[in-house]
C-alpha cells in the first residue's frame, strides 16, 4: 500500500489493528493524511510497515500505565493531531446482567469507555489548536433494549453523552459519534462464541453474517460529512452510517440539525 503526498493534517487513530481502525487508516492515508495508529498488539499493524506517514504505538486500554506510556510517546512526536479517531472496543461479556461475573463486566464498560477517554484526555494538550475533530463509535441499544450485551450498551450511551458534554465545553472541538451498523469485523465472533447467552443476538448475528454489511467506504465517507459539516451540524451528536440521509451532500439533513438543536441527541420525548 502506498500513500499519496502528505498534507499538514495528523490523524490519530485508537484500535488502528482491528477491521474498522486498520480501514479508516487505510482511507486517511490514501487521502494523504498523516496516521498515529495505536494498538494492543502493534505486530497486527504490519500491514502499514512500509508506509511512511504512519507511525504505531502500544497502547492497551486495560492498562492506565500503558495508556499513559503511549500519550508520553505520542507527545515526543512533536506533532499536534487534527482528527481523533477511536474503534476500540469488545461486546464482551454476554449475557444477562445477573449472571455475568461484575468484574469482567466492569472492566468491559472501562474499556469501551473511560479508558477511551483516557487516551482523548491525555492526546489533548497535543491537539491542532485551530480545530480539531473527534469521532467516536456508536452501537445497539440506543434506542431500545439491547438485551445480553448490557456492558457494551451502556458504554456505547456513555459515549454519545460525553460527545454532547465536551462539544458543549470546547469551542474548537467538532466532536461526534457515528455508528455504522453491521460491519463485517471479528468482534462478532463474540457472539457467536457466547452462544445462546447471546439470546436473540445470536440468530441476528448470524443471519446478518450472511450478508455484505455496511461497506467500509460509506462509513469512511459519513466520517467524512461529518468532519465537512463542521461543529453546527455535527457538533456533539449521534449519526447512522445506515439510516441517516447524509449521502449527496445531505442537505435536508443538514438543514433539519441546524433547525432542530435537540436532534440526534439524547433526549426524552413526549407520548
Amino acid at each position: 500500500m502506498s500513500a499519496t503526498q502528505p498534507e499538514s493534517r495528523t490523524a490519530f487513530v485508537l484500535g488502528a489493528s482491528a477491521d474498522i481502525g486498520a480501514a479508516l487508516a487505510e482511507r486517511l492515508l490514501e487521502d494523504g493524511w498523516r496516521v498515529i495508529g495505536a494498538a494492543r498488539d502493534v505486530s497486527r499493524l504490519s500491514r502499514f510497515d512500509s508506509v511512511e506517514n504512519f507511525t504505531g504505538l502500544h497502547c492497551d486500554l486495560g492498562d492506565a500505565g500503558s495508556v499513559i506510556d503511549m500519550c508520553e510517546r505520542f507527545a515526543s512526536l512533536d506533532i499536534a493531531w487534527d482528527l481523533f479517531v477511536s474503534a476500540a472496543g469488545t461486546m464482551e461479556p454476554i449475557g444477562r446482567f445477573f449472571d455475568l461475573d461484575f468484574d469482567e463486566w466492569e472492566r468491559s464498560v472501562q474499556v469501551n469507555t473511560t479508558a477511551q477517554l483516557r487516551v482523548l484526555h491525555g492526546l489533548w494538550p497535543m491537539r491542532s489548536r485551530e480545530r480539531c475533530d473527534v469521532m467516536l463509535m456508536a452501537g445497539g441499544g440506543t434506542n431500545n433494549a439491547f438485551t445480553n450485551y448490557s456492558a457494551y450498551c451502556v458504554s456505547k450511551i456513555a459515549l454519545i453523552k460525553m460527545c454532547e458534554l465536551l462539544d458543549d465545553e470546547e469551542d474548537a472541538l467538532n466532536m461526534f459519534i457515528i455508528g455504522p451498523g453491521f460491519v463485517r469485523t471479528r468482534i462478532h465472533e463474540e457472539t457467536l462464541k457466547a452462544g445462546t447467552h447471546a439470546g436473540d443476538g445470536l440468530g441476528k448475528t448470524e443471519e446478518f453474517l450472511q450478508t455484505d454489511g455496511t461497506s467500509m467506504d460509506d462509513f469512511y465517507a459519513n466520517l467524512r460529512w461529518c468532519m465537512d459539516q463542521g461543529k453546527d451540524v455535527a457538533g456533539g451528536r449521534n449519526f447512522s452510517t445506515v439510516h441517516d440521509a447524509w449521502r449527496d451532500g445531505g442537505d435536508a439533513l443538514r438543514e433539519g440539525l441546524k433547525n432542530h438543536p435537540d436532534a440526534h441527541r439524547l433526549r426524552r420525548t413526549r407520548p
